[in-house]
């Protein structure tokens, strides 16, 4: 969390013998599939990892079912047929951990200050900023009223930063932009004046419609991502071709390279099989 790399924790919530895992039992999975901690045997593992990593992709919660026979679905559950399971049932419940919005600011004019606070009440990390890096920063707001503006939008915009913020009127924001040696796409990127137009006079009315607006963009690029995410995920999903299980295809996973393809596994024991006779195996997909 210090580092603000995402994660999903997955913690185990009911355990049907004779499983290896236990209530309490729990791990982390991050963004490339890496586990870490125990939530039950590799084929188990597996599943969760697949799981973990769609949890993560959309930051919903979900309470995660593993069955080793075929069941309904169960309302509030995701029931998944587990066949290589060694019996027993797990339900696993997975939270999304996402670092909080990082903002930060240009300037000490008025509105600087408010929306210091205003962001801070929201539970961002808000913090000054001059000069370094913009890694994993989210917003960048100019309100300097002039000083070093230029300069910032443009290392903002290099940095890839998801939104950047000029508060300026809309003549002088206009005339700004004008003068940015960068190319028509990166420009189209500022919002320049900053916020939603809802008519705000006061410094904390400006910042409430500049954090608004951060809202409204955040929202819009994560529904976006989050369908790109998906298709990705679902080019990514691959199926183990001994038990027919969905599996995920990352580096962490069980998997084995054949005839200039890779195939993955859910556990050792389906590898295993597959090397007997990879020809035979790989021809069932």
């Amino acid at each position: 969390m210090a580092e603000r790399i995402p994660f999903v924790h997955a913690r185990v919530v009911f355990a049907e013998k004779p499983t290896s895992a236990k209530p309490g039992d729990e791990a982390l999975i991050l963004g490339d599939g890496t586990m870490v901690g125990f939530v039950g045997g590799q084929c188990a593992e597996s599943t969760v990892r697949a799981q973990g990593l769609a949890a993560l992709q959309s930051g919903d919660c979900v309470l995660l079912r593993i069955a080793p026979t075929p069941e309904p679905d169960q309302h509030g559950k995701m029931v998944v047929h587990n066949p290589c399971l060694s019996g027993g049932t797990l339900e696993i419940f997975m939270e999304p951990v996402l670092p909080v919005p990082q903002v930060l600011i240009l300037g000490d004019s008025p509105i600087a200050l408010a929306l210091a606070e205003i962001g801070s009440t929201l539970g961002y990390e808000v913090a000054a900023w001059a000069t370094g890096p913009l890694t994993n920063v989210d917003a960048v707001v100019l309100a300097s009223h002039g000083d070093e503006e230029e300069a910032a939008i443009i290392a903002a915009l290099k940095a890839n930063v998801p939104y950047v913020g000029l508060v300026a009127s809309p003549k002088r924001g206009a005339a700004v932009l004008d003068s940015l040696d960068v190319t028509p796409s990166m420009r189209a990127r500022v919002h320049a004046p900053a916020g939603l137009n809802i008519g705000a006079q006061s410094p904390e009315e400006i910042a409430v419609s500049i954090f608004a607006q951060i809202i409204q963009e955040r929202k819009a690029s994560h529904h976006a991502s989050g369908i790109a995410m998906e298709s990705a995920a679902g080019a990514l999903d691959a199926v183990d071709p001994i038990c027919q299980m969905s599996v995920a295809a990352v580096e962490s996973s069980i998997h084995s390279d054949f005839d200039g393809g890779r195939w993955y596994f859910c556990c050792l024991g389906c590898k295993e099989k597959f090397l007997t006779d990879p020809a035979k195996f790989a021809g069932v997909m």
